[in-house]
């Protein structure tokens, strides 16, 4: 056999257990193929995906939180916002400095919580952005 009959083989050799791999797991020394949709570890579920509407929440009570401090920089691009997600963080935050001056710190972060969670909620209510995905 040629050199280059050689390499064809070996190439296609290694197709062939990459596909395997994929389609069916590779495991240890003796492990059994796990069925398909079933995690191959068997005893921990996969990880369920988080909604767009917590996602925001969490991203908007945690800038909202370092903008209520100063500890903020750049733009809403920077901080990984949309431009609609940038108005709830500025409304947030507005009533949050709000709230510090009236009662507490403490007072403003309930507020970031209950305010970031019910305007995500209703921006996200259909699962995507009601202002469109840029928006």
């Amino acid at each position: 056999m040629t050199k280059a009959g050689v390499c064809r083989r070996g190439a296609a050799l290694g197709l062939a257990l990459l596909a395997a791999c994929s389609a069916g797991g590779c495991g240890g020394p003796g492990a059994e193929p796990s069925p398909a949709g079933v995690p191959a570890s068997g005893d921990s579920p996969s990880p369920t995906a988080t909604s767009p509407a917590e996602l925001c929440t969490r991203i908007i009570a945690y800038w909202s939180r370092r903008a209520l401090k100063g500890d903020t920089y750049g733009d809403y691009q920077s901080m990984g916002l949309s431009d609609g997600q940038y108005e709830i963080l500025r409304t947030v935050v507005d009533a949050a400095r709000a709230e510090r001056e009236r009662a507490s710190d403490e007072a403003a972060g309930r507020l970031i919580d209950r305010r970031a969670r019910t305007a995500c909620g209703e921006r996200y209510r259909n699962g995507e952005p009601t202002g469109g995905p840029w928006g």
